[in-house]
């Protein structure tokens, strides 16, 4: 970002800021709740905030939440409206909405409801997240005065999916989405990667898990996990180790949360999951849609880039955009001024050039002046230069492909295939995880700072292996899709692969000012990107299968995309290993039916072996894994 840009953007802020969110909102907007009724009949509690100034004809954004529209009471005010301020003074009708089954609505709960395809407005018992998108809009529009005929929405996270989920068979009026964060399948995103557990979830379950039985302004659900937060425990580590398998986390907190129980009866991609994938549902949009995410979003990264692209691939009339930045989950609505994610910084207020120039820009010119917004069709930020960059399509095709090879005494080839005869072993112990980061954490909900944490704890493991290049010669930019393609052979039935993407720091970089003293940015193992994989779903997500032990199995599956320039003087690193605990799971590496339901003698080392046609695909455009059918 140049400094004229900073400038103007510095001292628009300091601008808005003078006036405080919350008078501005009662100074400028009247508040309205509504009960608006489905077509089944179920209400759903509504927060409108309206204009005073009654001269003008506004656009409405709404948002859907499972997390509540607090506070409620007509004399009531939120501390702020809509995505941003820019867009707060820029003049809207918000809309909040409380989904059903939850807060102040009617009806019943259900996780990532399953989209009804052609759902037929007239039937009045098929109900999902479309058709109550569809319903609020139309009563909006019908009750609400001096709108202008055009609705957007907008939310983050679970809203985000929301957003997604209310785009399939849209309402005419609806004229913009932007789903940030958006999850797009439980089973790849969010509570799951690849069909592996996130351990660190585990005391989120009761935000999910339990129904309600009247309308409520206060939390009906009780965290079971509340009194060890409230201990302070202090290496949550030490704390999932001691509990045991998963089974015991059913018998001592969850035997009656049933959004667990579901998981725990579900643990392959089944029906059950397969009907909460939106991603098939997401074709022949008609309207604008631009989808936002966070390059170090440890919750939703899958869902984001998989959405764009299933809208892109799939609707044709749809303006259809991506924006990826330096943020973790959910950063870009807010703004520190300093933006860095861990030990490393990229920037100052990136947030809120996001929010004046690309999101006020996306909402203004679709639902004010009803034009194609001027942005490009992927606003990407590359996390190795540390600056933004504008594409034409995404994945680029003009950015050359890169295939890094496995080669003996850890080195790393790039586009040069290493003998086939060579073998990588070593054994892992589901008794002695990896650990996911460096830095001893207690009970996390959402970890966010190992997304760029320093791997140098992990290369030193005898259960890791870990292969770098020589520091680079030239700048090596890495953009786009990443496969894994290895080929193994494990001495047990089952196994989890974790294949790390790392930036090496030249030893004599120097240390950025933000940083606790003890942490040396020489010889810094920067994590760019991750991704896990059970081994038992390498043929089917849907069928697992054990594996014959030593026997030499393909195991190919996707990591994340990506957007990073290794620069002069660093080196590009992969780690694999087969435990990263407690964000993942334990396999027990003994083949069980249900991993959720294994006992402790199941957990048994296993000595894994890599061979020397293995590799890691970037850049490739089309990831040529079997398994690619069955997650879209």
């Amino acid at each position: 970002m140049n400094k004229l840009v900073f400038c103007l953007i510095f001292i628009a802020g300091a601008a808005l800021a003078q006036v405080p969110d919350s008078t501005y909102i009662k100074q400028h907007y009247d508040k309205l709740e509504v009960p608006i009724p489905m077509r089944d009949g179920v209400k759903l509690f509504t927060s409108i905030y309206v204009p005073k100034d009654k001269t003008k004809k506004y656009p409405m954004l709404m948002q859907r939440t499972c997390y509540s529209v607090a506070p409620y009471g007509k004399d009531k005010f939120r501390r702020a409206l809509g995505p941003s301020r820019f867009l707060m003074r820029d003049g809207y009708i918000f809309v909040y909405q409380d989904v059903r089954g939850r807060w102040m609505s009617e009806g019943v709960f259900d996780n990532m409801t399953p989209n009804i395809p052609g759902n037929d407005r007239k039937n009045k018992t098929a109900v999902d997240e479309a058709s109550d998108t569809w319903d609020t809009i139309d009563w909006l529009l019908k009750n609400v005065a001096n709108h202008n005929g055009r609705v957007g929405q907008w939310g983050i996270s679970y809203p985000g999916f929301y957003t997604a989920a209310g785009i399939p068979d849209a309402h005419p009026a609806l004229k913009a989405s932007s789903p940030q964060a958006p999850i797009a399948d439980f089973f790849f995103d969010d509570f799951h990667h690849n069909g592996a557990l996130l351990q660190s979830y585990i005391a989120a379950f009761a935000v999910f898990g339990y129904q309600k039985d009247k309308p409520t302004t206060e939390a009906w659900y009780t965290d079971p996990m509340a009194r060890f937060r409230e201990q302070k425990i202090a290496d949550g580590y030490e704390f999932n180790l001691r509990q045991g398998p998963l089974k015991n986390f059913t018998e001592k907190y969850h035997h009656d949360n049933f959004f667990w129980q579901q998981i725990i009866e579900h643990p392959n991609y089944d029906a059950f999951w397969q009907k909460r994938n939106l991603l098939p549902h997401l074709t022949n949009v008609k309207h604008s849609v631009m989808t936002v995410g966070g390059w170090y979003d440890a919750e939703d990264l899958y869902g984001p880039l998989n959405i764009y692209k299933k809208i892109e691939s799939g609707s044709k009339d749809a303006y259809n955009t991506l924006v990826m930045g330096p943020w973790s989950h959910g950063d870009w609505a807010r703004e520190t001024g300093f933006q860095a994610v861990n030990h490393i910084y990229f920037g100052d207020s990136i947030s809120t050039f996001y929010q004046r120039e690309v999101e006020r820009e996306f909402f203004h010119a679709t639902l004010k002046e009803n034009r194609q917004p001027n942005l490009p069709e992927a606003l990407m930020y590359d996390c190795g230069l540390k600056e933004w960059k504008r594409f034409a399509e995404w994945p680029p095709k003009d950015i050359p492909p890169v295939t890094l090879y496995f080669d003996a005494n850890g080195k790393l080839s790039v586009n040069t295939p290493t003998p086939a005869a060579a073998v990588f072993d070593y054994v892992s112990d589901p008794a002695k995880p990896v650990p996911y980061t460096s830095q001893t954490e207690g009970l996390v909900f959402t970890p966010r700072r190992f997304m760029t944490d320093d791997q140098r704890q992990a290369a030193h493991r005898p259960d890791v292996l870990t292969f770098q290049t020589q520091p680079l010669t030239d700048p090596v930019t890495l953009a786009g899709e990443i496969l894994a393609k290895l080929k193994v052979a494990i001495s047990s039935t089952d196994a989890d692969f974790v294949v790390k993407l790392i930036d090496v720091y030249p030893q004599d970089h120097p240390a950025y000012k933000h940083n606790p003293a003890n942490i040396v940015m020489g010889g810094y193992q920067q994590l760019v990107r991750h991704e896990v994989f059970r081994g038992r779903f390498r043929n089917s997500f849907e069928k697992p299968e054990p594996f014959v032990p030593h026997q030499p199995t393909d195991v190919n599956f996707a990591l994340q995309d990506v957007l990073h320039t290794f620069k002069k003087g660093h080196r590009i690193m992969i780690q694999i290993h087969s435990t990263w605990f407690p964000y993942i799971d334990r396999n027990p590496q003994k083949y069980v039916d249900n991993i959720y339901k294994a006992n402790e003698e199941d957990f048994i080392k296993a000595t894994i072996q890599v061979f020397g046609q293995s590799r890691v695909e970037v850049g490739k455009q089309k990831l040529d894994t079997p398994l690619d059918a069955t997650r879209k």
